[in-house]
């Protein structure tokens, strides 16, 4: 059964030149858990931007739906460990620091 948030990201796809875009393809369901959780443990405003971000940097890659994905539950666990008050370190996955 199709609904019609599966219509809209498949509108979107093909307005944005991305074939076979489903509200249940691996990136967009990553995506959508990923905003969930930087609304709650981060801030609901943030989300998008993230959401974003994310779009940016796998739009770099070369397997660009795999990166989304990857990328996704990548900041979705420093999302998962970020709580107000608390010191940052260094995100678990800088990738500054990598050789």
């Amino acid at each position: 059964m199709t609904t019609d948030h599966d219509e809209w990201i498949a509108a979107v796809g093909r307005e944005l030149g991305l074939a076979g875009l489903s509200e249940s393809s691996p990136a967009v369901t990553a995506l959508d858990d990923l905003t969930t959780t930087v609304a709650g443990h981060v801030g609901r405003p943030v989300a998008a931007t993230t959401a974003f971000l994310i779009g940016v940097a796998a739009g770099r890659a070369a397997e660009t739906t795999v990166a989304a994905r990857d990328y996704a539950q990548q900041v979705d666990a420093l999302a998962r460990s970020w709580t107000s008050g608390q010191e940052r370190s260094v995100a678990p996955n800088d990738q500054s620091k990598r050789g």
